[in-house]
């Protein structure tokens, strides 16, 4: 019992006599420190005691795609910091290759009866991909909250950050600088975010089919994609993530290219030290802060009885120019 104590207070960061409060029913407790000793009795795998079996575990399932694209953790950051201060206890799941696959992480999120499930990028985002496990959730009225991409049919709310600006921004920009062969790295066809970033290019300007590549969402991806870009004249290329730009900026430099001055790459994230990479790397940056925050409060919403609408909720990107792009070359 005294080391059980011992480990909730110091997950909690409380004393070891509040945690035996609560345990024991006693007052002088705040309902938010109540709620986290429960949720840390949960995460560390005690038994709560009888008279609190009946209450619900408020764990919040936080499922991503993978970490190695640091967008990825940015959002898991926010949106754990977001729902430790409201009692909720994030549950990070994240997939691998080969390992735990996104509908048996519902399934066993279900089984720990969490309070509701926000994804961060996941299969939602891809229209030809299985989505049965979605429709699970909203079988059983989990409050589901989705970000970058959206089901129409099964109405979870959303936010996301709005794509059409966000390539309306880059490809103006590359316009300013005097590029007129601007080409696009996307992700597979059926992938929502990549779609509606095609449609604004097309929406903005001229973009024959041989200058838009698809490819996985990898360094290797975007140095694959960009190689055949600039084979067909390409001297600006609008990437649709932050390590696709990188790959980009690879492939333009194995071919004796340089960059900014020859090829110029623009980003999409403003992920952790896009500032740092050589050239300084020029993106469109998400409001990670503002729409992880944003989602918490939706799903904080519906885990409170409330109604939310099935909406996403867009928002603004901002262009950050830093040293990847340059005046187009006239050589």
């Amino acid at each position: 019992m005294t080391r059980r104590l011992a480990e909730v207070a110091k997950k909690v960061g409380v004393s070891e006599a509040t945690v035996s409060r609560v345990l024991n029913g006693k007052p002088g407790v705040s309902e938010s420190t109540r709620r986290a000793v429960l949720s840390a009795l949960d995460v560390l795998g005690y038994e709560r005691p009888t008279q609190l079996r009946g209450e619900r575990a408020r764990l919040v399932g936080l499922v991503l795609p993978e970490l190695q694209n640091p967008i990825f953790p940015a959002f898991a950051e926010v949106i754990g910091g977001a729902l430790a201060q409201l009692g909720l206890t994030p549950v990070l799941c994240t997939q691998t290759k080969g390992g735990v696959s996104e509908a048996d992480y519902v399934e066993l999120l279900l089984q720990q009866q969490v309070s509701g499930v926000v994804f961060a990028g996941g299969l939602y985002a891809q229209a030809d991909a299985p989505h049965d496990h979605y429709r699970q959730l909203a079988e059983r009225k989990i409050p589901v909250v989705l970000v970058n991409a959206s089901i129409a049919d099964l109405g979870f709310p959303g936010v996301s950050c709005d794509d059409a600006v966000a390539v309306e921004q880059a490809w103006r920009h590359l316009a300013s600088l005097g590029h007129e062969r601007i080409g696009l790295v996307l992700g597979p066809a059926d992938h929502v975010p990549s779609a509606r970033k095609l449609a604004a290019a097309r929406a903005v300007g001229e973009l024959p089919e041989e200058r838009v590549v698809r490819a996985m969402f990898s360094i290797e991806g975007g140095h694959a994609a960009a190689s055949r870009l600039i084979d067909r004249g390409v001297t600006g290329i609008i990437c649709a993530s932050d390590p696709l730009a990188l790959g980009a900026v690879r492939a333009a430099r194995r071919k004796g290219l340089d960059v900014p001055s020859r090829v110029s790459v623009v980003g999409y994230d403003d992920s952790a030290f896009m500032n740092c990479t050589e050239p300084p790397l020029t993106t469109v940056r998400q409001p990670i802060e503002a729409m992880g925050r944003a989602a918490v409060e939706l799903l904080n919403t519906q885990i409170s009885g409330g109604s939310v609408t099935p909406e996403e909720l867009l928002f603004e990107p901002e262009l950050v120019v830093r040293g990847s792009t340059a005046q187009a070359s006239r050589l």
